[in-house]
């Protein structure tokens, strides 16, 4: 019991140096044009990040947000009695985080793995993507 405690305070010790590092280390926001931009925010209101604060695969993803600029809703799932916990695992089927839910009128998509996260935001949020799409 007691040796689960102390690892419990590890964890989260590390987990938040590391967040603090990510902070202290953002990487730069990509910049859009203000009717652009407002096309992005307006594309990700149907979204939601359900995460840890301190898990690092939960940091990656949010440091791939902060980088494409985009105004994601982040949802903490982390604690027993959270409303946000209860919903991940009774509509996305797991407690498993960092989760991506995109809404989609009636249809609710649940995406997780933080490569696969990232890799869908870029797709749907990064202009330089967008640009190398177009021009093959």
């Amino acid at each position: 019991m007691i040796k689960a405690v102390l690892l419990k305070i590890f964890r989260e010790g590390v987990g938040g140096l590391m967040a603090f590092v990510s902070f202290l280390t953002s990487p730069r926001k990509i910049k859009r044009t203000p009717e652009t931009q407002l096309l992005a925010d307006k594309k990700v209101e149907s979204m939601s990040l359900y995460q840890y604060f301190a898990c690092p695969f939960c940091i990656k993803t949010r440091r791939a947000v902060h980088r494409l600029n985009i105004p994601m809703e982040y949802r903490d799932a982390q604690h027993r009695d959270s409303e946000h916990r209860n919903t991940l695992e009774q509509e996305g089927g797991q407690i498993k985080v960092p989760c991506l839910r995109i809404d989609h009128g009636d249809e609710t998509t649940w995406l997780y793995e933080s490569n696969d996260i990232i890799a869908y935001l870029n797709q749907q949020f990064d202009p330089s993507l967008e640009a190398a799409l177009q021009q093959s």
